[in-house]
């Protein structure tokens, strides 16, 4: 990957590179994914020569087939898709829901009351993701950004053992970052583009994407700077799934709406920034000991419904958990 080093950047010298290397940007790629406004902020160059930069940089990356051109024929734009990886989720219930599994280069908001199966689902796509592709998986590493200390190297090793892995090649493989406040979570995702290339990560997982912003900006007066600050966090995610070809899972908390009369009263945290940002979202809400998916939003995909579970292997589909029990009686 030497072709997208700083210094290979016509314009970029010592002084410069060393200014944006000190400020976390390592690569050609990562300045496209942080952009102008970003790289003047942390290296204090004026916005002007930022733009030139950044602008060289994603002509750059354009010309070596990194990155998609400025303009594109749709007949183009279908034929990358095609190309798009799709990540199982190892049941037939949500691989229906998300028409073959979680998309490279999308960002899926998963949301909704605790307990209802957003990080047992982060922890099974943790490992599915390390399948190789003729198995539905990428075959790659997975960067988890864990905010609220819910990550559990146990039930990693539990779900592998489920799908006939390894589980300590897997767990080698998932690169953990936990963050203590919003600032450092966001950067986390600024620093991560050299961890991204050196594990050869697939898919990047924020569980919680929302909390610690919640938990920090209280009251109405800090509303704006929090909706900021997330929003600049979410678009981040969104730019470095796009730009190293990597699936990503946001999950998302909920809140009770006092105001609803009738239908299910919860909504997600984080308003319409959130909502703006997701490629895919998902509403998860429990049903006794089922668990059901919604899809609310997608540019493809019909709203629609399905009923899963969560298993000793991670989440299942529901007739899994009936065979288990048929067998067990049966023995």
């Amino acid at each position: 990957m030497d072709d997208i080093r700083l210094d290979s950047l016509d314009g970029v010298g010592p002084v410069t590179t060393k200014k944006l290397t000190d400020a976390g940007i390592h690569s050609i790629m990562d300045l496209v994914v942080r952009g102008p406004v970003d790289v003047a902020e942390v290296t204090g160059m004026d916005k002007e020569t930022a733009e030139k930069i950044v602008t060289k940089a994603r002509h750059l990356l354009m010309e070596q087939g990194l990155i998609t051109k400025d303009f594109v024929t749709a007949t183009e734009i279908y034929k990358r898709r095609q190309d798009i990886g799709k990540i199982t989720t190892g049941t037939e219930c949500l691989d229906h829901l998300l028409d073959g599994g979680l998309e490279t280069q999308a960002l899926t908001e998963v949301y909704g009351e605790f307990g209802s199966g957003k990080t047992q689902f982060c922890l099974t796509m943790c490992v599915m993701c390390q399948k190789p592709k003729e198995e539905g998986g990428l075959g790659g590493g997975v960067l988890y950004i864990d905010s609220e200390n819910t990550f559990r190297p146990e039930r990693i090793v539990s779900i592998a053992k489920a799908k006939g892995m390894e589980p300590e090649k897997v767990l080698d493989n998932i690169i953990v970052a936990r963050a203590y406040n919003s600032a450092h979570q966001t950067l986390i995702l600024e620093e991560a583009g050299p961890i991204i290339e050196q594990h050869n990560i697939k898919l990047i997982i924020a569980d919680s994407a929302v909390g610690l912003f919640r938990s920090e900006y209280l009251g109405r007066g800090t509303l704006s700077e929090r909706q900021q600050r997330l929003n600049r966090f979410m678009h981040l995610l969104v730019r470095t799934a796009e730009t190293y070809n990597c699936a990503a899972i946001a999950t998302n908390q909920v809140m009770a709406s006092p105001d609803v009369f009738f239908g299910d009263p919860t909504k997600p945290i984080g308003g319409n920034v959130v909502a703006h940002t997701s490629t895919y979202r998902i509403y998860f809400k429990k049903s006794g000991k089922k668990r059901i998916a919604r899809m609310v939003d997608s540019p493809h995909h019909p709203e629609e419904e399905v009923i899963f579970t969560v298993t000793e292997g991670g989440i299942a589909d529901p007739e899994d958990e009936t065979k288990k029990k048929k067998k067990s009686e049966e023995e």
